[in-house]
């Protein structure tokens, strides 16, 4: 897979303030093809392009703060591509046959970045190539790349080494890239890549007019809120009964929690039930949670088959089936363990005194 550049724009963006109310920006150079090839810039870009078109994503994320995404653009039922802001910018960019139409299309692309939330200073690097080997019209591609810190370069004997502002690395590169390349030569004119640090919307804030997939996480959610509702529904039609208003209260304030304890609601069957729902969407699901400090990671298909939950002298108590067992790094003696017969075990657990009743049966002071 090989890009050559047809034209490049070269921006310098600079935020001044702490809430970076003073921004603005200048225009370096454009370069066309020829002059491309004899640049410096070509030896920084040099295999970005590349690396940009076959950097791997997921129309759904299995993270919700997925760095890579893939963005649609959006338009009213009954119009056309053309009707949305964003693809209009992306079109004019990819039309521009000369220096000065394509220097004309990267201000106004530029402008509209300006306009977005948490924009940082850096280069903004906007360029026009071609795929080779392929006749449709070339691909934007736009390149972000943030001021590094306490930056130097080694100088003379005396000084030792100077400083160096504005620099700039292709490291933690952002990018866009339009249209989006599912495979090599296979292109969607209605679909764009991004690349952006998971915790930033430099993109999502530009481009306002491009939706994204949901992530599997957000799916997930989607759907047990979904059947939850639907639950409360049909156990309490009354809508201003009581019981059912401290329910969904109850449920409210359980979904807004980022720790959350088992609810004791629901029987075995009915979670089984709506966990199929989400293993059609993703069968790899993961299912994590702790009990007590030991922290359990599975899949979500494996829960009441390979993994149970159980109740024990009022405690919780999970059994885990495997066909094997495989340890990691340092060595244990539990390695050298000739396993118990299970039901052993489980009569030891029942037969377990918890902390409660050994206290009971201390003598008093």
């Amino acid at each position: 897979m090989k890009f050559s550049v047809k034209h490049l724009s070269f921006f310098v963006i600079q935020v001044e303030g702490k809430e970076g109310q003073g921004k603005n920006y200048k225009h370096y150079q454009t370069l066309d093809g020829y002059e491309y090839l004899d640049s410096e810039v070509k030896l920084f870009l040099d295999g970005e392009f590349k690396r940009i078109a076959k950097r791997k994503v997921d129309k759904n994320p299995a993270v919700e703060q997925a760095p890579t995404k893939i963005g649609r653009f959006i338009v009213e039922p009954g119009y056309e591509l053309d009707s949305n802001p964003n693809f209009n910018m992306f079109a004019r960019l990819r039309a521009a046959d000369n220096k000065e139409d394509y220097k004309n299309a990267c201000d106004d692309l530029v402008r509209g970045y300006l306009d977005a939330s948490a924009v940082r200073g850096g280069a903004l690097i906007v360029v026009q190539a071609d795929l080779d080997n392929y006749s449709e019209p070339p691909f934007i591609f736009v390149l972000k790349c943030d001021f590094e810190p306490k930056i130097a370069r080694i100088s003379d004997e005396r000084s030792l080494i100077s400083q160096v502002e504005m620099a700039i690395s292709a490291r933690n590169m952002k990018s866009i890239q339009y249209p989006y390349m599912e495979e090599e030569g296979l292109v969607d004119e209605w679909e764009l890549k991004i690349h952006q640090s998971s915790h930033a919307k430099y993109f999502e804030d530009f481009l306002r007019f491009v939706t994204y997939e949901l992530s599997i996480p957000e799916i997930v959610n989607e759907q047990v809120l979904e059947y939850v509702q639907t639950f409360v529904e049909t156990k309490w039609p009354d809508e201003g009964g009581e019981e059912r208003q401290q329910v969904e209260k109850e449920l409210e304030l359980w979904a807004a929690s980022e720790k959350r304890d088992i609810q004791d609601k629901w029987e075995p069957e009915q979670v089984y039930e709506a966990a199929e729902r989400i293993i059609e969407i993703k069968p790899e699901i993961e299912l994590k949670f702790r009990i007590g400090d030991t922290l359990v990671k599975g899949r979500l298909a494996d829960f009441g088959d390979q993994i149970h939950i159980a109740r024990l002298n009022g405690r919780y108590a999970v059994i885990l089936e495997g066909d094997s067992f495989t340890f990691d790094k340092a060595f244990s003696p539990v390695e050298l363990l000739q396993p118990e017969p299970f039901d052993r075990v489980a009569e030891r657990l029942l037969e377990k005194k918890q902390p409660e009743e050994e206290d009971d049966m201390l003598p008093p002071f």
